[in-house]
C-alpha cells in the first residue's frame, strides 16, 4: 500500500471534515486544470469569498477524492472531484429546559444520571434542543456554567441517543477534572469500571474475548463508523457471555454479552459486536440485515423485535473515585421495560 501522499493533502483516516452538513461536490471543467483549488472553488461557489474558500480548505473540509487538501494552492488535475462540507454556525448556548431526569445521585460536585432512550446527550446538528444538557441547565442552574464547554457544560463522556443507562455529569471545575481525569484512564490504572449489557444476534462461539479493532468514519456514510485495517483510531472491546437463547439441540438465535471498553469510541461496541459476527438487536445501523429474522420468531417476541427500534445496548454498571472525597461510588442500573421483556421472551425459546 502506498503511503504517501500528494503535496498538500492528508489520508482521508486523518480528515477533520466536519459531520453537520451534506457535501458540495464538484466536478471541475476541463479549464480548471491546473488551476488553484481556491481559484476554482471561488468560481464553482457564488456563496463564500476566495478568503473563506481559503479558510475552509485549511481548516480540513475540502477533499480531493479521497484526501483532505489543506493548501489552497493545490493544482486541481483533471478527473479531481472536489468535495466541500461547510460546518454549521456555532450554535447558541444551551437555554434550560423542563426535561424529566432520572436522577439516581446527587451532590454539590456531581450528578448520576439514568438516561433513557432517545435522549441525546448534548446540542449538535439536528438536535439543538432537547437535549440532557438542556435538562441539566434547567436542574442544575448555573453551577454547570463553562464547564466542559459552551455546547457540553459538565459532560464527561455521552452515550449514544438510543442507548440507554448511566451517566455521570460534573456540576464544577474540580469534579469535571477529577472525572475527566479517570474516564481517560478508561479504569486502566484507576477505579473506573463501566459495563454494558448487549443484546446480539446469534453467539460467539468463544465464552469470552477481546475486538482489538481500529475505527474511524466510514468514507462511504459518514455517519456511521467502520474498522480499518490501519489507521484510524485503537479500540479495544472486552466482552463475555452471559446468557444464550434457543433450541438445546440448534445454534443459539441471540446471547446476552456483557461489554467492557478499554478504550471510548463512537459506536465502539456496536461496530465491533458487529465486525465478528454478532450485531446488536435493533441496530439499523451496523445488522439491518438481521431483521429478516423476526419473521421466525413466534409471539409475543415478533411483535417486540419488530417495535425495537433502536439498538439493544445498556450502560447498565458505573463506577468512580469520587473527585472530592476519593470514596470510590459504585451504580447499577436495571435493563429497561423492552429491553427486559424481549430477554424474558428469548429464555423461553
Amino acid at each position: 500500500m502506498n503511503d504517501k501522499s500528494p503535496e498538500g493533502t492528508q489520508p482521508l483516516t486523518n480528515s477533520v471534515i466536519a459531520d453537520e452538513q451534506q457535501p458540495t461536490v464538484i466536478t471541475p471543467e476541463p479549464e480548471d486544470t491546473g488551476r488553484r483549488l481556491d481559484a476554482v472553488l471561488a468560481a464553482h461557489i457564488d456563496d463564500f469569498s476566495r478568503n473563506r474558500l481559503q479558510a475552509l480548505i485549511r481548516a480540513g473540509q475540502v477533499q480531493i477524492g479521497q484526501r483532505t487538501v489543506l493548501e489552497p494552492k493545490y493544482r486541481v488535475c483533471a478527473g479531481d472531484t472536489i468535495t466541500l462540507i461547510v460546518p454549521e454556525p456555532e450554535a447558541a448556548e444551551p437555554q434550560p429546559e423542563d426535561i424529566p431526569l432520572n436522577i439516581v445521585y446527587e451532590d454539590d460536585d456531581l450528578i448520576v444520571i439514568d438516561k433513557p432512550a432517545g435522549l441525546v446527550v448534548h446540542p449538535g446538528a439536528g438536535n439543538p434542543t432537547g437535549t440532557l444538557v438542556n435538562a441539566l441547565i434547567h436542574h442544575c442552574g448555573s453551577s454547570l456554567s463553562g464547564i466542559g464547554g459552551v455546547k457540553r457544560p459538565g459532560i464527561v463522556h455521552r452515550i449514544d441517543k438510543d442507548t440507554t443507562g448511566l451517566l455521570v455529569v460534573a456540576k464544577n471545575d474540580m469534579a469535571h477534572q477529577g472525572l475527566a481525569a479517570q474516564f481517560a484512564d478508561h479504569g486502566k490504572t484507576g477505579p473506573l469500571e463501566r459495563a454494558y449489557k448487549a443484546l446480539v444476534w446469534g453467539a460467539p462461539t468463544a465464552p469470552k474475548g477481546t475486538v482489538d479493532a481500529n475505527l474511524a468514519r466510514s468514507t462511504a456514510n459518514r455517519q456511521k463508523i467502520s474498522v480499518l485495517k490501519t489507521g484510524g483510531r485503537h479500540a479495544i472491546t472486552h466482552w463475555q457471555v452471559q446468557e444464550r437463547f434457543g433450541p438445546q439441540d440448534a445454534a443459539p438465535v441471540a446471547s446476552l454479552i456483557e461489554c467492557r471498553l478499554e478504550t471510548g469510541r463512537t459506536h465502539q461496541i456496536r461496530v465491533h459486536m458487529s465486525h465478528i459476527g454478532n450485531p446488536l438487536i435493533g441496530d439499523m445501523d451496523y445488522g439491518s440485515g438481521f431483521r429478516t429474522k423476526y419473521n421466525k420468531f413466534q409471539e409475543p417476541l415478533k411483535t417486540q423485535l419488530a417495535d425495537f427500534k433502536r439498538q439493544a445496548l445498556h450502560a447498565g454498571l458505573l463506577a468512580f473515585a469520587h473527585p472530592r472525597t476519593q470514596e470510590f461510588m459504585k451504580f447499577e442500573s436495571e435493563l429497561p421495560a423492552d429491553f427486559a421483556g424481549i430477554l424474558q421472551s428469548l429464555r423461553k425459546i
